[in-house]
């Protein structure tokens, strides 16, 4: 059994995990961690006009009963001028004391410590409306602001200094353990002064590193100065920008140790930048660990704990990390997010019952609309979820047609309901869609996605029958009475005026091994699937060899991937275009010969003659079949994932959940 909820992971009790290094405690300042698994700031929406929040609490004390060490919040403003984000957290008066020692008792029942992330947006404040003009070092603002913001002036900067140690002080008097103070990612007012992308200031706060790094280590002085020698200070610092002209592990090892002389009791050592994407945030298919490079090195100049963060989602990574001296703890955020009992399950080794990231960031869609935090993998963040489901007051006998993504999350909760499941899928196997999902670059994960839900069939106890298809004659015998689930997928969608080429072929054909492509090929669309497989089919060297494929991705939209964005959009597009792959983009097929491929772009004709293969990657479409015959059979039903409306594999899961937790 493991650790018991709410009591630390005890020293002598490591022999129960194999994750050894990963559970061993860590004293920062003067306080012990219990375990080195932290939780990083993630942005929630969840407040309230900046206060905390019922959901907050249960939010994050979910996470903090399920065995993290450590929790920094997401952001919290010190002043009430600038927004960071519509729902984002605050404590710049004494009101919000109130709900913060809520917060902090709730965690502290599992034996958890809890950072709030102070923090001032400046230029990179939400523009709510009359918002006066953005503050910034300098009138440098990213590269999205619509006006440039204006430089804080010296008098201003003394308010702002008191009003970090003001809100520190709050914390400690609402029981808090300490404050991470954010400096990384060229982000918010201290990040930006640090950085001489934004920082082209020539007076003492600008300059030099010392000049840049200034103003961090009076607001440091200023919470130590207030809060005492107990309370925690964490800093988080990018390692290095990965940015000609940014911040680089020279200058951020200077830094780490000036930090250290300032009395701060630990690192949190990121890396990259907001403005360049993807360097802050990896993407899907990127290396584990992907700033352990940077803590590695910062690590041996200093004498504080240094935690690494970025895309850490297996605990035998992390517990790797610490045991090779790359870090002394490790913030995984995407992943306990997505499992809440992330801790407690590894420890016990039940790593099959752990829901996976897949690292989508599809958690942070939305964020900057004022949208909810989701997650791909976990339908729901609600008090009633898909571990608290209470059973129906009526049992029915259910049947899931399809065991796709949709249809083995709608089974696993018709079953946890106390329904009578059967689910029929019509091949060998379950998983349906991602098995072709997951075979591009980066897609790997989502093998891990079959095997959990899969897994939950299993133990849960729904009947699941392979190789059965369903038919009318099925409904109206064995089935009769039976609620329907339909979760059947959808087709790709293929243009009939130009299946006449001498090899026309589908995307999931080809990622099925149904069909070989030739050396030249053209790919109709250029949305996610359609750039998947160029990328997949592409040369891993583009060194102009004389038998890689040619490949050309004609896209009727004015850029590819429109309906994508964050950084898994950003790594494809970069390694296509580092592989050769040609983007046509504003082009339309208008006509297709047995030899011949023929588009129109910006009003000019062009026509391949020496293609081989053409791919249809422009979508996929509801197959009417499976309704017809529910409705033949006078079955009442509900249709669920592609089945109802073509989309992605968080509407999918998050549909099937919604739909089958009323029935």
């Amino acid at each position: 059994m493991g650790c018991p909820s709410g009591s630390p992971f005890l020293k002598e009790n490591l022999e129960m995990t194999k994750y050894t290094h990963l559970f061993q405690p860590l004293k920062v300042g003067k306080t012990e961690i219990k375990n080195r698994i932290f939780m990083p700031p993630i942005s929630t929406n969840l407040a309230d006009k900046g206060y905390v929040t019922e959901e907050l609490i249960q939010h994050y004390g979910a996470r903090a009963k399920g065995g993290v060490g450590l929790i920094v919040t997401e952001v919290v403003t010190v002043e009430p001028t600038y927004i960071y984000l519509p729902g984002d957290m605050s404590i710049h008066d004494d009101t919000f004391i109130e709900g913060w020692t809520k917060l902090f008792a709730e965690i502290h029942k599992y034996g958890c410590k809890m950072l709030p992330q102070l923090f001032h947006p400046a230029y990179m404040a939400f523009p709510i409306p009359g918002t006066p003009q953005l503050i910034a070092p300098s009138n440098v603002g990213p590269y999205y602001a619509k006006a440039a913001p204006r430089a804080v002036t010296k008098e201003e900067l003394k308010v702002i200094i008191r009003q970090f140690g003001e809100a520190a002080y709050r914390v400690k008097q609402a029981g808090g353990d300490g404050v991470e103070i954010h400096a990384a990612h060229a982000h918010g007012l201290l990040g930006g002064f640090l950085t001489p992308l934004y920082n082209k200031r020539c007076d003492e706060y600008g300059g030099d590193i010392n000049g840049r790094l200034r103003l961090t280590l009076e607001v440091i002085e200023e919470v130590r100065k207030t809060c005492g020698d107990d309370f925690i200070i964490q800093v988080r610092i990018s390692g290095d920008e990965y940015s000609d002209g940014g911040l680089n592990l020279t200058d951020m090892t200077y830094v780490a140790k000036q930090l250290e002389k300032a009395g701060v009791d630990i690192l949190h050592v990121s890396g990259g930048n907001t403005v360049k994407r993807a360097s802050s945030m990896p993407a899907p298919g990127t290396k584990q660990g992907s700033h352990t490079d940077l803590s590695a090195y910062i690590k041996k100049q200093v004498n504080i704990p240094v935690a690494t963060v970025g895309r850490i989602t297996d605990a035998w990574v992390a517990d790797e990390i610490i045991a090779n001296e790359l870090a002394d703890a490790c913030y995984i955020g995407r992943a306990n997010l997505c499992e809440p009992e992330f801790a407690n399950k590894v420890y016990e080794g039940r790593e099959i019952e752990v829901r996976p990231c897949i690292g989508c960031g599809r958690c942070l869609n939305g964020i900057m609309f004022g949208k909810r935090i989701s997650c791909t993998i976990n339908p729901s963040f609600e008090l009633e979820n898909e571990d608290t489901l209470t059973e129906a007051e009526v049992k029915k006998n259910v049947l899931v047609i399809g065991g796709g993504p949709a249809g083995m999350e709608a089974a696993f909760v018709a079953k946890k309901r106390g329904h009578n499941v059967v689910l029929c899928e019509a091949t060998a196997e379950l998983g349906g869609a991602l098995h072709v999902a997951c075979v591009p670059i980066g897609k790997q994960e989502l093998t891990k996605v079959v095997q959990f839900l899969a897994h939950r069939l299993e133990t849960s106890g729904v009947e699941v029958r392979l190789n059965t298809p369903v038919t009318k004659e099925m409904l109206e015998g064995e089935f009769a009475g039976y609620e329907v689930i339909a979760a059947a997928g959808a087709k790709p969608n293929v243009i009939d005026a130009f299946t006449g080429f001498k090899q026309a072929v589908t995307a999931d054909d080809i990622l099925a091994g149904k069909a070989f492509p030739g050396r030249k090929i053209i790919i109709i669309g250029g949305g996610s699937v359609g750039c998947e497989l160029a990328e997949y089919l592409a040369p891993l060297v583009n060194d102009r060899f004389v038998r890689n494929r040619d490949i050309t991705v004609l896209e009727m939209a004015p850029e590819i991937l429109m309906n994508e964005s964050g950084s898994g959009r950003s790594v494809l597009v970069q390694r296509m275009m580092a592989k050769g792959v040609h983007i046509e983009c504003s082009a339309k097929v208008t006509a297709v010969t047995e030899d011949t491929i023929t588009y129109e772009q910006n009003g000019t004709e062009h026509v391949i003659a020496d293609a081989d293969t053409l791919v249809f990657a422009n979508g996929y479409h509801v197959d009417p079949t499976v309704e017809e015959m529910l409705k033949a059979a006078n079955t009442h039903y509900h249709l669920i994932g592609d089945g109802e409306k073509v989309g992605n594999l968080r509407d999918a899961i998050t549909r099937a959940y919604e739909v089958v937790k009323n029935i």
